[in-house]
């Protein structure tokens, strides 16, 4: 089945959710306007449906390889890497001080999404090199940022982000990859980095290393690391890649999924690399690069949840087979009118456009924080900061959920690879693991966003969602419905917080015990919360008469989301507030 990027629903997005006209007033959005934003999405979305979503199928079956010191991808990943740096995608959202577009960073979570929908194994690829871009801009050298920036902002050059090694895993404090200082001011960087996405491939002229390293001296554990940039190929003072830089790619693994993306094993033997911003304050810096792929892989997960949607929709509706239960019970039916088949389809859709809501909400947030004056920037940060370990955990937690519903309503036949649906619940799996794992978003939300600040943030939120809810009791009484479902979630979440802030200087592992239902419920009730936005949106534009059968069916969506997922946060509440006991009994143990 043909993938169509998802436009009217991210516009919709954009113009309601986003913050879009605090956006597009910023200094920097100036020049920018909506319909440059959709003209932009609705090429991408034609180049990504003629030329990249065929990629997937070709990709997943024939995957990557290493040939001697190579890593072989599909023959046609070459070409249309080409084209997509000839159209000058990769620059869409990075500044034009720089080569790039300059556009807003919904735009560019928008076009993440289109891409990665197309095929995610693809879209690694730029997404690790935006990574290195944010970084690069933030953390290196005005020389640096001459040198660098703009061939990765063309991807003429890609980037990687080095973090783990084999004896780390999450835990980079015990990170061993060594950088001698030279005389004339670069490091001898040596050590082992593993699952680097993108460590080696030949679709690009250069690949730029960030890795995390320690200097001579260095203190023990996380505040000893310091942050490297180490070329593919040495770079001469003109930008022209000269020498290969010995760094070699050893291995690479074999997936579950996303198996054309190459995840390389890279032995770095004192190779050339370049200190980035001070020495030990390399995790500080690289934050920047994994708190942007944490985002983006929680657009990933829209990604493939809205790839998976679509399937499962066409064939649900193509599908004859049984007869519909009180419909003409004489005939058969496709499978779309059996009503679990239709309640697994709603659910999908109603995922798929909670986490969009979600993620394109908080790239508002995000770009008001990071782009707008002081006083923006204080009130904006607290929340874009909580919204992005919801986004990352919700969107790619909810992805394997929805990919798996895909494969139900195939029947037996979605456990065929043929049929391509094996593929999604096979891609969406490495998400919940990408860029630190749901317990890792959990300890995050709960530690740094809500204990560190005695909850303060995690209270706004709350607030801001109970305006939310009062708004939608001045509507229709589908509103109102889903204000009084939204206000049940918003109580469960009020009391898990209420118990947390309780028990977790007492009882730091109960509360911790309860950190990833804790996140889920926080992630489902924002996801509810943008739905609910949108419903509200929706209906004006119903009663102004703009485009009913869109509106209504939005609304109808919000509705499937309240009645059937935002239930779920009195569940995970029950496990937070009462799960410990039994969680940290010493019978429990295993």
């Amino acid at each position: 089945m043909t993938y169509e990027a998802p436009i009217r629903d991210m516009m919709f997005n954009l113009d309601h959710l986003s913050q879009w006209p605090q956006v597009s007033a910023l200094e920097k959005y100036r020049e920018i306007d909506r319909t440059d934003a959709r003209a932009a999405l609705e090429e991408l979305g034609r180049f990504c449906t003629d030329l990249i979503a065929p990629l997937s199928s070709v990709g997943d079956t024939t995957g990557a390889r290493l040939d001697g010191d190579k890593v072989v991808l599909p023959e046609a990943f070459a070409t249309a890497y080409a084209q997509f740096v000839d159209m000058g995608w990769q620059s869409l959202a990075h500044p034009v001080d720089h080569g790039g577009m300059g556009l807003p960073r919904v735009v560019g979570a928008a076009a993440t999404e289109i891409l990665n929908a197309a095929d995610m194994s693809f879209g690694l690829c730029p997404l690790l090199t935006d990574g290195a871009i944010d970084a690069l801009q933030l953390s290196g050298t005005e020389a640096q940022k001459e040198l660098y920036l703009r061939p990765l902002v063309s991807g003429r050059w890609t980037g990687t982000m080095n973090l783990t090694e084999p004896q780390a895993g999450s835990d980079l404090g015990r990170v061993r990859c060594k950088a001698e200082p030279r005389a004339d001011g670069s490091y001898g960087v040596s050590g082992t980095k593993i699952f680097i996405t993108y460590g080696a491939h030949e679709l690009s002229e250069n690949i730029i290393h960030l890795v995390l390293a320690r200097t001579p001296g260095a203190p023990d554990g996380h505040r000893g690391l310091s942050l490297f940039l180490v070329p593919k190929f040495l770079v001469d003072q003109d930008g022209t890649p000269g020498d290969r830089n010995s760094v070699n790619c050893v291995s690479i693994e074999h997936k579950l999924g996303v198996r054309a993306s190459p995840t390389a094993v890279l032995e770095y033997d004192n190779a050339t690399g370049y200190l980035i911003g001070e020495e030990n304050r390399g995790l500080e810096y690289m934050f920047t690069m994994m708190n942007a792929a944490r985002f983006a892989v929680g657009v990933q997960g829209v990604a493939v949840s809205e790839r998976a949607y679509q399937h499962a929709l066409s064939y649900a509706k193509e599908r004859v087979q049984g007869q519909a239960i009180g419909l003409a019970p004489d005939k058969t039916t496709a499978i779309i009118g059996h009503p679990d088949v239709r309640r697994m389809v709603l659910r999908m859709r109603a995922l798929v456009e909670g986490g969009r809501s979600l993620s394109m909400a908080a790239a508002g947030w995000l770009d008001l924080s990071q782009n707008g004056d002081d006083d923006i920037c204080a009130e904006t940060a607290p929340v874009a900061e909580f919204l992005v370990p919801l986004v990352k955990a919700f969107c790619s937690e909810r992805a394997v959920e929805v990919a798996s519903l895909g494969v139900q309503i195939h029947g037996g036949m979605g456990f065929i690879e043929e049929t391509g649906v094996a593929q999604f619940y096979r891609d969406a799996r490495i998400l919940p693991i990408y860029e630190g794992t749901t317990a890792i978003q959990a300890n995050d939300l709960l530690g740094r966003k809500v204990l560190r600040d005695a909850g303060q943030t995690a209270r706004r939120f709350s607030a801001m969602i109970a305006d939310t809810e009062a708004a939608l009791q001045t509507g229709s009484a589908k509103l109102q419905d889903i204000a009084a479902r939204l206000g049940e979630a918003r109580a469960a979440f009020d009391a898990s917080l209420a118990w947390l802030l309780e028990t977790a200087p007492n009882d730091p592992r109960a509360a911790f015990g309860g950190s990833v239902p804790f996140l889920n419920l926080t992630g489902t009730l924002a996801a509810g919360w943008q739905l609910a936005r949108g419903a509200r949106a929706a209906e004006a534009e119903l009663q102004r008469g703009n485009e009913t059968g869109f509106m209504a069916q939005k609304i109808t969506t919000v509705q499937i989301f309240a009645h059937h997922i935002l239930v779920e946060c009195e569940s995970d509440r029950a496990r937070i507030m009462t799960g410990a006991t039994s969680l940290l009994d010493e019978a429990s143990q295993v």
